[in-house]
């Protein structure tokens, strides 16, 4: 599927193209959404437009997000379907109900007994199809509501655990209490519950404090638009 230009005319963008963003901090990635076909509808002077995203990054993460337009909507499923390459920072010591920054911490553990021959050889426990639970804190729905309004209304919901694979995770750089990481995973992998998860079997924990995502199959973050950029295409 080819990438948008800005020469494109609106025959060629209903027929199908993608916008390779880097999503900032804070928004949705419905907001991305949002905001392209408002540019899009706005610039050609239509009322509708298809609009898709390939997978859903956090408000809190930043990194590559892969708008479809148009006939390139039918492509969104294959396109989430591809491995997804995420670098972030663990930070120990403490664990969050959202399993990142969104919430305060709720719990302190003690890392004095972590070393990096220690987390790095846990990794491979972590690598390979393991089992994980989402975060209370999704989007996921469940008995017709997202999972974060039973959270936020304080209800307990018995969460199942879903098959995910984790292709390569590597320790990139340890500074307790922080742990750079790299992960390359399948669709459906949540890294605030690899964090939650992988600090768990360390007997400590931790919680997502960075994330971004920076490849999506063979769509990299390096030739990806900031917001402003693509505005300013338009």
């Amino acid at each position: 599927m080819k990438l948008f230009n800005s020469s494109d005319n609106l025959n060629e963008i209903l027929e199908g193209r993608l916008v390779l963003i880097n999503k900032p901090i804070g928004w949705t990635s419905f907001q991305v959404v949002n905001k392209v076909r408002h540019k899009l509808t706005k610039a050609f002077n239509i009322k509708k437009l298809k609009v898709g995203h390939s997978g859903t990054l956090d408000p809190l993460a930043t990194g590559l997000l892969i708008i479809a337009i148009g006939k390139a909507t039918k492509q969104i499923s294959e396109l989430q379907n591809m491995s997804k390459v995420y670098i972030g920072t663990f930070c120990f010591g403490s664990t969050t109900p959202s399993y990142d920054l969104e919430t305060s911490p709720d719990k302190h553990f003690s890392f004095e007994h972590l070393n990096a021959k220690i987390i790095i050889e846990k990794t491979i426990g972590f690598t390979g199809k393991i089992n994980q639970k989402p975060p209370i804190f999704s989007a996921i729905k469940k008995k017709g509501k997202r999972l974060y309004e039973y959270a936020r209304n304080e209800e307990f919901i018995d969460l199942e655990t879903r098959k995910v694979e984790i292709k390569r995770f590597e320790i990139k750089s340890i500074h307790l209490p922080n742990v750079d990481f790299e992960v390359k995973c399948s669709k459906g992998t949540y890294i605030r519950s690899l964090a939650h998860d992988f600090a768990k079997a360390l007997d400590s924990g931790a919680h997502l404090s960075f994330l971004k995502r920076i490849s999506i199959g063979d769509y990299k973050i390096k030739n990806a638009l900031e917001i402003d950029d693509f505005e300013k295409l338009i």
